[in-house]
């Protein structure tokens, strides 16, 4: 078809000088455009089976590689884009695996918004119902009045993945793809774990195998005033695979609001095994297999940005009245001087000749960060962007709010303490 296109192409550039010769000026310019416009149809036609083909090469891949094993009693339900196993006990997918494609990189389709019912589920699938409540508003029939439930429409996955096809897209708002989320777990770290995997595909130009879904146990509470009853689940999973070149990885988060960064969320697939019963990747030769899954190298899943990041030192760890980056921000702006140490993994010197330090984690993603402005700098006895690079720091005050950011405003040079350097001792008032 493609070859078609080309060869009307170049008839009509052959034939453009005759024409011409028989008609007016007006009557070549509509000749011209009902060509064009019947090119563009028939490009309209050919990017159309160009993304039918794309969406079954997706199926086959996800058939012969990403599908976890499914037990004898359970169906698996696939759609264009991705496939799913449903538990009726608990009004959701057990799983969804589906296929993070390169051509998101220019993907341009928007959100459809289209949340309704998986007629593909023989059992009926969760509702609108089972989220919220919408009655029409008394003398206007197209406003609605919500009376919701508490819980976001958490998408396993992510209507994003799915932007460079409408079709696709849209089959991501059925309900059989939705999960009860706490809004500030769905919109937080949940989505920024959602954005490092795209984030992955497009600076490695390779897509992802993907699994997601809840991990479900009977004892889970659920939306009691819910049509279906569907079941709140108290952690999320996710795993990817980078088949090509044999990466792999895990993640475990609690549904609420996450302070922790999410590499301290990394686990191996082994690890998500374990937690959901399910056996992910099971048509693979065991050795690749086992090598995939007990994988757990989450710098090689972060921006290169991120490359240097750390996780935050455990907290029981620390002696009493001594903070990581983390349980920092909980004396932010409350005007008490506190102890915090963690690892200095980003330093610049601004044009105004201040110092910013970030512990733990770089830019944008920082947890904390550390400030000397150009006026203190002279109560240094050395040049702290040199000395305190990757080292672990101990260092004392007070916790300003800048931009949601912790940060504390050093002045002195006796308010750090190295671990590496014991001739620099933190000195507590």
């Amino acid at each position: 078809m493609v070859k078609n296109i080309l060869i009307r192409i170049v008839v009509l550039l052959f034939f453009l000088p005759f024409v011409g010769f028989t008609q007016s000026i007006e009557e070549q310019i509509n000749w011209l455009n009902n060509q064009v416009e019947t090119l563009e149809a028939k490009k309209v036609e050919v990017q159309s089976k160009i993304d039918e083909l794309k969406l079954e090469k997706i199926r086959k891949d996800i058939a012969e590689i990403g599908l976890p094993k499914p037990l004898e009693s359970e169906e698996v339900i696939s759609h264009l884009a991705y496939s799913l196993v449903y538990d009726e006990n608990h009004e959701q997918a057990k799983w969804v695996v589906h296929i993070i494609s390169t051509d998101i990189i220019d993907g341009k389709a928007s959100r459809s918004n289209n949340f309704r019912v998986d007629t593909l589920i023989k059992t009926g699938s969760a509702t609108e119902k089972d989220y919220f409540l919408k009655t029409k508003k008394p003398g206007d029939k197209n406003k609605y009045e919500y009376d919701g439930f508490g819980y976001d429409r958490g998408h396993l996955a992510p209507s994003a993945d799915f932007k460079w096809n409408k079709k696709a897209l849209s089959e991501s708002f059925y309900y059989s793809n939705m999960s009860p989320q706490l809004a500030d777990f769905n919109r937080k770290k949940w989505a920024k774990l959602e954005g490092l995997m795209r984030g992955y595909v497009e600076s490695n130009n390779q897509q992802l195998f993907i699994v997601t879904g809840p991990i479900l146990n009977d004892s889970l509470p659920v939306i009691e005033r819910g049509e279906n009853q569907v079941s709140i689940p108290e952690y999320f999973y996710k795993i990817a695979l980078d088949f090509t070149n044999k990466k792999a990885i895990g993640f475990i988060m609690p549904n609420k609001d996450i302070k922790n960064p999410i590499s301290s969320f990394a686990v191996s697939i082994n690890d998500v095994e374990t937690a959901t019963g399910i056996d992910f990747f099971y048509q693979l030769d065991d050795e690749l297999e086992e090598q995939l899954e007990s994988q757990n190298h989450v710098s090689d899943w972060l921006p290169e940005s991120q490359e240097t990041d750390v996780t935050p030192i455990y907290q029981p760890s620390l002696p009493p009245g001594v903070f990581n980056t983390v349980q920092a921000k909980n004396y932010m702006g409350n005007g008490k001087k506190v102890t915090v140490k963690g690892t200095v993994v980003n330093a610049r010197e601004t044009k105004n000749g201040h110092l910013f330090f970030n512990l733990d984690k770089n830019y944008p993603n920082q947890i904390f960060t550390v400030a000397i402005w150009k006026k203190n700098i002279v109560n240094f006895s050395y040049n702290p962007l040199v000395e305190w690079m990757n080292k672990k720091i101990t260092i004392s005050g007070k916790i300003a709010d800048f931009d949601g950011v912790p940060t504390m405003i050093l002045d002195k040079e006796n308010a750090v303490e190295f671990d590496e350097d014991p001739k620099y001792k933190m000195i507590v008032e």
